[in-house]
């Protein structure tokens, strides 16, 4: 390989490794720890990859990298995959970002409806007793109803979270929201 040959490669292995770094500081923002973010960035520049492979580009122990495949598998953004001539297990991430965002971005929503609701669900008859014991101070009876109007009203917020989650879902948030594929301009 000539110079110019190795200083090029260094040059794209710096490009990808900035990338690599961006998507693993923002999975780590949503919950997902930073090493799983870099494996996801290593595996979106790569075709397929085996355990071994991922290994050796991460330096990282093989049951990290089981575990980690197995956490992305979970939010749909790896998947298993064939490679002709080989016995062991490939993977290939999802390059699609909206399909990504989809997957990754509609489960995290998800839970947190399924949670912040039942929470709710589970604190307002407890602030209802609370609110219609007469043996109580109105003091406290004027907290509860206060706390009660506040989970009352958070509710509009995770009704719609789940509409926004049905529209990401099916596609309609494009309509509304189409993405413009012609734009590629420095933020």
């Amino acid at each position: 390989m000539s110079q110019n040959d190795k200083e090029a490669k260094e040059a794209v292995d710096q490009a990808k490794d900035i990338v690599i770094e961006s998507l693993g500081e923002t999975m780590d923002l949503y919950g997902v720890t930073r090493s799983v973010g870099n494996l996801y960035g290593t595996m979106y520049f790569e075709d397929s990859m085996t355990l071994d492979e991922m290994r050796e580009k991460l330096k990282m122990s093989k049951p990290s990298m089981s575990t980690g495949v197995k956490k992305l598998q979970e939010f749909d953004i790896v998947k298993q995959s064939f490679r002709r001539g080989s016995r062991k297990q490939t993977f290939v991430a999802e390059k699609n970002f909206f399909s990504f965002f989809n997957k990754f971005f509609t489960q995290k929503w998800e839970r947190e409806v399924k949670f912040n609701l039942e929470a709710i669900k589970e604190a307002q008859p407890i602030l209802e007793d609370v609110i219609n014991t007469e043996d109580v101070s109105q003091e406290i009876r004027n907290e509860a109803q206060s706390i009660n109007a506040q989970l009352e009203y958070s509710k509009a917020y995770y009704y719609w979270l789940e509409q926004l989650v049905e529209g990401i879902r099916s596609g309609k948030i494009f309509e509304v929201f189409p993405p413009d594929q012609n734009k590629n301009q420095d933020y």
